[in-house]
């Protein structure tokens, strides 16, 4: 009796019912077996089926005993109740009706053909059971129906249970569908995005299949300056825009955090970059976010199948295509499209073997620092290097810090580095001033040091363990990683500062200063970033009106500046002519080995250094 058949929703609780027809009614000898003891139309005894009859009418599910050919021989109270509740037509028949011919008339399908099938099994002893679930499609709505089966005499006479498990399986699908998609926009989530991505690909002879990689830019900001409850509602509305952007047969899922896919069937290269553009384009769009617009992007990368063919594809493949895509925009600038190539794989594999790489070149002693001094400008003097970090390369050779910091960074590798740079440049600091070479060493540190709360515990230790004097040191940070954790970064260098170490901004005026970050920021240096010192040729009037401004805005705030990058011997007697403190660049010296800056230093200023920062 079903309209489409599932396959077992579980085991129930209801008794075997084989043992209860064998139990209640008494199992004996074959001459006393049920058959013989329900034929009262045909006569024989009568009071065994009486008492047949009682127990099947006590179970609460709706039960019918039936023959060999499907002819109905008792049917329980709670089968005619149940046709009642239904109020259908095709279950309502009682004795002598076909149990067989009112299941083909539910359906007729496949699946009812097969129970039939079934059911004459089990009446010839082929089968020691049947089970299964099926929908009934009633007036009154879908009725699931657990349907358990059991042979309980020789001649075949099966007693059929039908229990209704609507609620179990509505249970069950509502868990399921949970278990497949993400709580908070409705979407798939990460594992049945890789299903349906699977499936389309495994079809036979489909279209060319695109995977979108979406990425919404400046969602983090959203989050951490208007909160999380108003990330949540970003969210919702970007999942509604992508969805209202995309074609019939498409499926827009969330992977997580802000990041989305897109599977698009039956589309190439051409068909996706459309997509793409109208998904981005509907993320363009402000949103209206804690009672104001927010304007945000979307880095959207694009891979795409070929149409079926001798090599396989996997959903993963195609997704990790479209996510190098994805970085590949965001490294371009944001809110752009990109596709995929074989490039970017190339470049992701390569990084990965540096990764790898890197970890072991911290183990080994592959890393080096080298030291590049600074000269205190109104004393003509050098008093200060700064340690910049290079890896020594067993094959590769000397490597620079853009050869594999960026790579560090996207590995978690900063921490354990920016610990090994403190404990180095302290030591090697210490170890000049036992003979008398005074020197201010800066290291630099990154937003993610900063973002893990560790900074100040790892400078203390450092300076515990090299017995150098905070005085001694600065910790410098770019400006744009200073704007990614204000409030952060500011409570940490305070502490540094408290402490004697001295903080400088690094890169200043490189594009993402706020004046209101420079008040705030409790720094004592600022560094002037190379762009305005190294000058274009013909740009000197402007460029000294911006070093001049930065200079007046550090002296107002009591901070002194840094020029960093001088390459000429104009860029110096500029920053000196403008009032900088301090300088550094290849035109004074370039970054060297530790154990070439005492030799140096004796060649520069005669004598060693003693002024400090």
């Amino acid at each position: 009796m079903s309209a489409a058949r599932l396959g077992r929703v579980g085991d129930e609780t209801d008794e075997d019912l084989s043992d209860l027809a064998g139990a209640r009614v008494g199992r004996g000898p074959a001459d006393h077996d049920l058959p013989l003891d329900v034929r009262r139309r045909v006569g024989g005894p009568a009071q065994p089926a009486v008492v047949v009859e009682a127990v099947l009418d006590a179970l609460p599910s709706p039960t019918l005993l039936i023959d060999a050919g499907g002819t109905v021989l008792l049917a329980n109270t709670a089968w005619e109740k149940a046709a009642e509740v239904l109020g259908d037509e095709r279950v309502r028949f009682g004795v002598d009706g076909d149990y067989f011919a009112m299941a083909s008339r539910l359906t007729g399908d496949d699946s009812t053909a097969t129970l039939v099938d079934q059911l004459r099994e089990l009446s010839r002893g082929e089968r020691s059971s049947v089970q299964a679930d099926y929908a009934l499609e009633s007036p009154s709505g879908t009725r699931w129906i657990h349907l358990q089966a059991s042979r309980v005499d020789r001649a075949g006479q099966v007693v059929v249970t039908h229990t209704d498990v609507t609620s179990r399986v509505a249970a069950e699908r509502a868990s399921d569908w949970r278990a497949r998609h993400d709580t908070l926009t409705e979407l798939p989530n990460r594992a049945h995005l890789h299903e349906l991505i699977d499936t389309e690909l495994q079809r036979h002879d489909r279209g060319p299949v695109s995977v979108l990689f979406l990425d919404i830019d400046g969602f983090k900001e959203v989050n951490d300056s208007l909160g999380h409850d108003v990330g949540d509602d970003l969210l919702r509305q970007v999942a509604a825009r992508l969805t209202g952007s995309t074609r019939a047969g498409d499926t827009v899922g969330r992977l997580g955090g802000d990041e989305f896919v897109v599977l698009c069937r039956d589309c190439d290269t051409t068909g996706a970059e459309a997509l793409a553009d109208r998904c981005r384009a509907s993320i363009d769009r402000p949103f209206e976010l804690g009672g104001r617009l927010v304007r945000l992007g979307a880095s959207i990368g694009i891979a795409t199948a070929a149409a079926s063919g001798p090599a396989p594809v996997r959903s993963t493949d195609l997704v990790r295509d479209a996510d190098l895509a994805m970085y590949a925009a965001k490294a371009a600038g944001r809110n752009r499209v990109r596709l995929f190539t074989a490039d970017l794989r190339a470049a992701a594999q390569h990084r990965a073997t540096v990764a790898s790489e890197l970890r072991d070149a911290v183990e080994d002693g592959q890393l080096v620092l080298h030291y590049q001094p600074v000269v205190h400008l109104p004393s003509g003097r050098c008093t200060g290097v700064e340690a910049l970090i290079r890896w020594q390369h067993p094959r590769r050779g000397l490597l620079a810090p853009a050869d594999f910091l960026p790579i560090a960074v996207q590995h978690d590798l900063m921490g354990v580095i920016a610990r090994w740079v403190l404990h180095t440049a302290t030591r090697q600091t210490a170890a000049w001033a036992a003979v008398g070479l005074n020197l201010v060493t800066a290291v630099n540190t990154s937003a993610t040091h900063v973002a893990a709360g560790t900074l100040v515990a790892d400078v203390q230790e450092a300076l515990a363990h090299s017995g150098l004097p905070p005085e001694q040191l600065v910790v410098e940070m770019a400006e744009r990683s200073v704007a990614e954790d204000v409030e952060r970064a500011a409570a940490q260098f305070a502490e540094l500062r408290r402490s004697g170490v001295e903080v400088s901004i690094d890169d200043f005026g490189s594009g993402f200063s706020s004046l209101g970050q420079l008040v705030a920021m409790p720094t004592g240096l600022l560094k002037i970033d190379r762009s305005l010192v190294a000058y274009p040729e013909g740009r000197r009037s402007q460029a000294a009106a911006a070093i001049a401004a930065v200079v007046a805005l550090a002296g107002a705030c009591g901070v002194r500046t840094h020029a960093g990058g001088v390459e000429t011997a104009e860029q110096l007697e500029l920053a000196t002519e403008l009032g900088c403190t301090f300088a550094q660049g290849f035109h004074l010296a370039r970054p060297m080995p530790a154990e070439e800056v005492a030799g140096w230093l004796a060649g520069y200023a005669g004598q060693p250094a003693t002024a400090l920062f």
